[in-house]
């Protein structure tokens, strides 16, 4: 109905209504169009210095390969560290490196090397910026509005996508590198400028508040004993891989292939950029008729049809028209892989969980990227695009079996735990503590008791043990107890803020098998 759409229209845009949010969303829209602008220029660069399409593809494969190494470690430091600073300084070092591939251009002293390894420290603050980025977006707008501020943030970046480069491949043919790198330079001042003007209000100190380490293992943790992660992170790779060629070769693809200069290849990637916007658009209505496995399904074979299209080297308007429909592909992909992740993740570990599929993206494109300049080294760009054609349908269609996850459980924190027991007050970096639940179980029962218990053993694991099990006495087999080990009395403080009501209905399931008197006896062990 249109009041409906006009109702979900203003609630989109209603973000936009919260001053500093409006602010930092078009201060992030200028740098990330700066972003795309020396990409395209680093990329062109290139194949000015070099003719190898190895050195093309380590281009990009120098930009995310610190994502991969450092996403989690950048998604800890994004929950303990002031993130407005973090931001600020990170924006620096990028304004450094923009500067610094400015004077080299500018003095004709810019080497492959150089390119390389000046792309690779940009890739590093990258790495820094994200999850810090997403994570402080709900300090911005209203939690109603958080779902707007998101698609906002997603559309901020499809449209820097689509006038970057386009704009970058123009400068850098009209002027030269040198131009096109001051102008991202100035991007990043707009971005400090709108961070200094934010005046984040100071987060209180917590006495379970966790350190560098202690965050970096509850994540680990929290990833290895998820298996809807796991999913998750696997159809990613695989798709991510494939797809990984037609970004690794595009810059080949529009000099050699298609005798484009410069320009053609910044509208090449700008045609990528309208196209996911108008992917972005039409997405509410391929919800509605395709889960999150046929969505993946569809990119895939758009991505797959696109590249296998480049390889008979069509005429431009054709080749921009391909990029256009690529640009809806990849954004399906990419908006459906993480509104997934995003929806299994509670909100105690979002920025690792983030983190880590920002690794697997990452570490999927650098590594596919430096194959397929390898690959395209032995066999020539185009079997190169068509062997990753054919591969990116034919996992797409093995793949599909693997089923998302839903997404739907609710995982807002129960706080159902009550406070343990104490004789007196205990420190909270002793440990390791073990946890003993008692249960009483009949017979019959025990079969889907252990069902439902090894399925809340995963709650455990996710929360924060780090070994788990369950075992009967010896002397009376109806008497069972759970186990587990946290490393700490802190952390074990902490398992009770990040238990979920989807962990509770858990543990209310194995609690129905329970036929003792009252509840079961729970005991805490502190190691001496």
């Amino acid at each position: 109905m249109p009041e409906t759409k006009n109702a979900s229209t203003a609630s989109s845009f209603a973000p936009l209504r919260q001053p500093v949010f409006a602010v930092l969303w078009a201060a992030t829209v200028l740098g990330n169009i700066g972003s795309f602008m020396r990409d395209v220029a680093s990329s062109w660069l290139v194949t000015d210095l070099s003719a190898s399409a190895t050195a093309v593809a380590l281009i990009q494969t120098a930009a995310t390969l610190p994502i991969f190494l450092l996403a989690i470690p950048a998604g800890v430091l994004s929950d303990i560290l002031d993130r407005r600073r973090f931001l600020i300084f990170v924006q620096l070092v990028l304004a450094a490196v923009s500067g610094t591939l400015l004077l080299l251009s500018h003095t004709d002293t810019l080497t492959v090397e150089y390119l390389i390894a000046l792309t690779f420290v940009g890739g590093i603050g990258a790495a820094l910026m994200g999850p810090t980025w997403q994570s402080i977006v709900p300090e911005l707008v209203p939690r109603e509005d958080l779902k707007g501020a998101v698609a906002l943030n997603s559309l901020g970046i499809n449209i820097a996508r689509a006038i970057g480069p386009a704009a970058g491949g123009l400068i850098l043919a009209s002027f030269g590198a040198a131009v096109t790198y001051g102008v991202d330079v100035l991007s990043y001042a707009f971005v400090i400028a709108a961070l200094l003007w934010w005046k984040r209000p100071a987060v209180a100190d917590s006495t379970l508040s966790e350190n560098f380490l202690g965050a970096f293992r509850a994540g680990l943790r929290y990833t290895r004993a998820s298996t809807e992660l796991h999913r998750v992170l696997l159809r990613a790779a695989v798709f991510f891989l494939f797809a990984s060629a037609v970004w690794a070769l595009l810059p080949l693809v529009a000099r050699q292939m298609l005798g484009g200069s410069a320009g053609f290849y910044g509208v090449l990637l700008g045609a990528v950029g309208a196209g996911a916007i108008a992917g972005a658009l039409v997405m509410p209505q391929l919800r509605r008729r395709l889960d999150a496995d046929g969505l993946v399904l569809l990119a895939s074979l758009i991505s797959a049809a696109v590249m296998g299209a480049l390889v008979f080297a069509p005429p431009p308007w054709l080749a921009v028209a391909l990029l256009l429909l690529l640009g809806l592909g990849w954004i399906t992909a990419l908006t459906t892989f993480n509104s997934v992740a995003q929806a299994i993740l509670p909100n105690w570990v979002r920025g690792r969980g983030l983190a880590v599929y920002l690794t697997v993206f990452n570490g999927a494109m650098a590594a596919g990227s430096f194959g397929w300049g390898l690959v395209a080294h032995e066999i020539g760009v185009p079997g190169a695009l068509l062997v990753s054609a054919a591969g990116l349908a034919a996992v797409a269609l093995l793949f599909h079996r693997v089923r998302l996850p839903a997404g739907e459980a609710d995982l807002q924190a129960s706080r159902h735990w009550p406070e343990p027991l104490v004789a007196e007050p205990v420190v909270h970096d002793r440990g390791p503590v073990m946890v003993q639940i008692e249960y009483r179980i009949r017979q019959e029962d025990r079969p889907a008791f252990l069902g439902a218990i090894r399925r809340l053993s995963q709650e455990r694991l996710r929360d924060g043990a780090y070994a788990w099990g369950v075992v009967e006495h010896s002397a009376d087999a109806e008497h069972v107890m759970e186990w587990f080990l946290v490393e700490s009395w802190a952390e074990h403080l902490r398992q009770h803020h990040r238990v979920s009501q989807a962990d509770a209905d858990l543990q209310s399931e194995v609690l129905r098998f329970h036929r003792g008197p009252g509840q079961p006896q729970v005991h805490h062990f502190l190691a001496l």
